[in-house]
């Protein structure tokens, strides 16, 4: 049987309730896939999960649009929560393919990685999923990850186009989460790779949200932590400092499966998705279902998958 897109986005309005029985499904849960009568043979239904934010919703609606499309039966498990609730629900069946992100996701499994790019993390994906019994596809371009950025005035006036060149504009003003004073991309990090020392750091609570960037286009900040895929970037014109050294490791969207629904014929669709996707339409896809649009995940995944050829 075909589920509906109707009946996927119902699916999708699962929140804080599904939260708990995803973490401990049993066959006799009403939301976990069905059986053929063997309790650990699963049916041909793939349940496409989310994590509990929209862009992790969207890229859901996506995958599962895409394969709905290509013949394969989908439900879907939206707005789950984070990886102590995603990986199990993965290995327990409750779901079985997710949108992940390559370093968030290396560094569940190890929290000591050394691997920067994209190419270096994904290969050692490979092992570290696999003794979960779960398999991973190829990396989309698109990555959500935290970022050095600064209003456009401010780089045109000091010619800054990589985060190195703030050495020249010593001292600032840097606004970030409060963590980022402590972590290893963040104050410290900054000073060992790249020699940026005179720093003054501002903790700010929203991560990279509206107030954090009010500060920095207020000039409260010259710098601020902002992830690469806020619509801010565009709606206030501000510029994203390249990192040469990779001192930020790579967190490019990637599909994360269970090894019980591997096949080349998923594998495919889904590498074409991976292949389409960049930052700058995670960008757009975000403003138009947080923005003034508000429209909803399922709408905004349908147009992408359209203008792309893939719908």
């Amino acid at each position: 049987m075909r589920f509906s897109k109707k009946g996927r986005v119902a699916a999708s309005l699962i929140a804080v309730g599904a939260v708990v029985a995803l973490a401990g499904c049993t066959q006799s849960d009403p939301t976990a896939p069905e059986t053929d009568g063997d309790t650990n043979a699963m049916s041909d239904t793939i349940v496409v999960g989310s994590f509990a934010f929209p862009e992790s919703e969207i890229l859901g609606e996506i995958y599962a649009q895409a394969l709905e499309a290509a013949g394969f039966d989908v439900d879907t498990q939206f707005n789950i929560g984070p990886r102590q609730q995603t990986i199990p629900a993965l290995q327990d069946g409750s779901i079985n393919l997710i949108p992940e992100y390559n370093g968030n996701l290396l560094a569940y499994y190890d929290t000591e990685f050394e691997e920067r790019t994209t190419e270096d993390v994904d290969a050692a994906l490979v092992d570290a999923v696999a003794a979960d019994d779960l398999v991973v596809y190829d990396s989309a371009a698109a990555e959500d990850k935290d970022a050095y950025v600064v209003t456009s005035e401010f780089a045109e006036a000091n010619d800054l186009t990589e985060i190195g060149d703030l050495a020249g504009v010593q001292p600032f003003v840097l606004g970030a989460n409060p963590q980022f004073g402590e972590l290893g991309y963040g104050i410290p990090g900054l000073a060992s790779v790249y020699g940026v020392t005179d720093v003054e750091f501002v903790p700010i609570e929203d991560f990279g949200g509206p107030d954090t960037v009010k500060q920095l286009v207020d000039d409260t900040v010259q710098v601020a932590d902002i992830y690469t895929t806020s619509p801010a970037l565009v709606a206030e014109d501000l510029v994203v400092l390249e990192d040469p050294e990779n001192l930020i490791a790579a967190q490019n969207i990637i599909p994360l499966a269970s090894t019980a629904i591997d096949s080349e014929e998923l594998a495919a669709v889904l590498n074409e998705i991976s292949a389409a996707l960049t930052t700058d339409d995670l960008i757009a896809l975000r403003d138009r279902v947080e923005g003034d649009e508000q429209a909803s995940a399922a709408t905004a995944a349908t147009d992408w998958l359209t203008e792309n050829g893939l719908l």
